[in-house]
């Protein structure tokens, strides 16, 4: 396999790539140059300061009292401009949603937690701690196995 990139500021970007056939590969080379919105980061408030939080760093975006709030990986909570349907149109393809207002970070989960009613609830590495819906569950499972 080769791999070329040519960077010309002058014309189009423009991503080609030649393959045999389709793969997981192929798909996931698509997803990510279909998605990728020229940035890797998101704005949020700390107090009166504004931060640029990378996605890597990001564990979890929930809502808490009609607020977007980034739970960050030393679980420290900033508040982020936007919807969260509109933010989760700007993330990579490991964040997936959990329940109906909150999205995680796959690569950020530490494990699963079950109850005796049979709720499962998600423990990130930072300690923060959310519930995945029903609805959800099948989702989260197969791509965290993935």
């Amino acid at each position: 396999m080769k791999f070329k990139l040519i960077i010309d500021k002058e014309s189009d970007e423009e991503i080609v790539a030649r393959v045999h056939a389709e793969s997981e590969l192929t798909r996931e080379i698509e997803n990510l140059v279909l998605s990728w919105g020229g940035s890797n980061f998101l704005l949020a408030h700390d107090g009166d300061e504004m931060r640029r939080i990378a996605f890597s760093d990001i564990e979890c975006i929930t809502v808490e009292d009609r607020k977007t709030i980034i739970v960050d990986k030393r679980g420290i909570k900033c508040r982020a401009r936007g919807r969260l349907f509109e933010i989760e149109e700007l993330l990579p393809s490991y964040f997936v949603r959990i329940n109906k207002s909150s999205i995680a970070n796959l690569h950020m989960i530490k494990r699963f937690k079950t109850s005796f009613n049979g709720s499962v609830d998600l423990e990130f590495n930072c300690g923060y701690v959310d519930y995945v819906s029903r609805r959800c569950l099948p989702d989260v499972k197969r791509r965290f196995l993935k």
